[in-house]
């Protein structure tokens, strides 16, 4: 029976999912926030955490275990000598997904993944809000000032046409 064993196998073999799981957290480890599907990034976060939770034990066997796992010794490095460490204190809850929407081409939810504590997501969610709203606003601007410059336009032309009209009466009774 399956009973409390939910794993979510995202249509993979057990080794490439594995490996999939293992690269994605590498790449949390050294980046401290990484973008992907919802589903992965809810995947990766489980074992992200486990391991986070192994380097504040910070024993030997602990980074044996996180070696086995992740397969890069760098990424062991880094989970044990920066980032396990700042979080000593905290009883879990080391990572956050935000997400982010639909992406382009097929339309699979995406997310960010990020460390608590290294919120550079939620950054770049702000930033990106603030740039649409700034080429809104860019946009909104350029039709005014075409509208400004049409009406500017047209007095000219009505100013200029009253001239001419009065420049051919004058030739007319120079004449």
């Amino acid at each position: 029976m399956r009973h409390r064993r939910t794993i979510n196998k995202l249509n993979r073999t057990a080794s490439h999912r594995k490996a999939l799981m293992a690269n994605m957290s590498c790449a949390l480890f050294e980046r401290k926030h990484i973008k992907t599907t919802e589903a992965k990034a809810k995947a990766t976060r489980q074992m992200a955490e486990k391991l986070i939770t192994l380097g504040k034990k910070g024993t030997l066997h602990a980074r044996r275990i996180a070696l086995k796992q992740l397969r890069q010794k760098k990424a062991v490095q880094i989970l044990f000598d920066d980032i396990a460490p700042q979080y000593t204190d905290r009883p879990g809850g080391y990572t956050r997904v935000v997400k982010l929407g639909q992406r382009p081409g097929d339309g699979a939810s995406m997310a960010i993944l990020e460390l608590v504590g290294f919120e550079t997501a939620s950054k770049k969610k702000k930033q990106k809000e603030a740039k649409e709203a700034e080429t809104e606003k860019k946009k909104t601007d350029k039709k005014a000032e075409k509208k400004d410059e049409a009406e500017s336009k047209k007095k000219e032309k009505k100013e200029k046409e009253p001239d001419q009209k009065s420049g051919k009466a004058e030739e007319k009774k120079k004449k």
